[in-house]
């Protein structure tokens, strides 16, 4: 490990903001803030959002300071990514930021049901060839209607297509009533100040010519959720950091030459 991976934790050990539990810890102790965050940490009664899978934490910290009338939690298992939006949130004197170091699967072990209000789920890798570990799977989504408030709200944003349409799918097949949804977000008339943020990987993604897709949707109670039985196109490429970047770079020249 890097120094200044090794600095960087060491940052984060100190942050007052910032939540790292080991798994035995959790398993022994549990969380004693799970259904008092209001009470113990944002000390007001705004409701709670979760950036899941927040990496630098561009979305939870742009958010934050958009709107700050609410709480917002970045959660991530990468410390490393997590610590830019950490500092600066600290640096910032940010009173409704905090950050959560642990796996997705474990939110229930941290938030009581109903405590959060809305969950943006950012660029996540679209799991093509495993449903269960897709972030907006039925799996995934019994667990976020339990720890949600009644007709809480999911926002996904990501740039691919096949997430994309698989996600719609699936809110189409569960009879979720859809908010927003729009497959080339940047061609639209409809982006406004919270659509505008950028994280770091979309700003890789824009780069490459790729569109991107958001949908916005009410996460209500089902007495069974169906996963969508439809055939989906791979996406072409792997996600951020494991794709093939000359591919990626070929397909950004063919598009450009091919609107001239």
């Amino acid at each position: 490990m890097g120094k200044n991976k090794l600095a960087k934790f060491a940052n984060m050990e100190e942050y007052p903001h910032v939540f790292q539990y080991p798994f035995s810890l959790l398993r022994d102790k549990g969380f004693e803030m799970k259904g008092k965050w209001n009470e113990l940490f944002f000390k007001n009664d705004h409701p709670i959002v979760l950036e899941l899978g927040c990496g630098k934490g561009e979305y939870t910290v742009g958010l934050a300071k958009l709107f700050p009338e609410k709480n917002f939690i970045g959660v991530d298992i990468k410390g490393a990514r997590m610590w830019t939006g950490a500092k600066q949130s600290l640096e910032d004197g940010m009173g409704n930021v905090a950050f959560l170091r642990t796996h997705i699967e474990l939110l229930e072990s941290f938030f009581a049901p109903g405590e959060v209000s809305e969950i943006w789920i950012t660029f996540p890798d679209p799991q093509m060839t495993k449903v269960n570990k897709r972030m907006t799977s039925t799996r995934f989504m019994k667990m976020y209607r339990r720890i949600l408030k009644p007709s809480g709200i999911i926002h996904l944003k990501t740039d691919s297509n096949f997430m994309f349409t698989y996600t719609s799918a699936m809110v189409e097949a569960n009879r979720l009533p859809v908010l927003f949804c729009n497959d080339d977000l940047y061609r639209s008339d409809l982006v406004d100040k919270i659509l505008g943020i950028k994280t770091y990987y979309e700003q890789q993604w824009i780069a490459r010519g790729l569109t991107i897709k958001y949908i916005k949707f009410e996460c209500q109670d089902r007495d069974e959720w169906i996963e969508p039985d439809i055939e989906i196109e791979q996406d072409s490429y792997r996600s951020y950091g494991r794709n093939n970047s000359q591919t990626l770079t070929q397909q950004a020249i063919d598009k450009k030459n091919s609107t001239k």
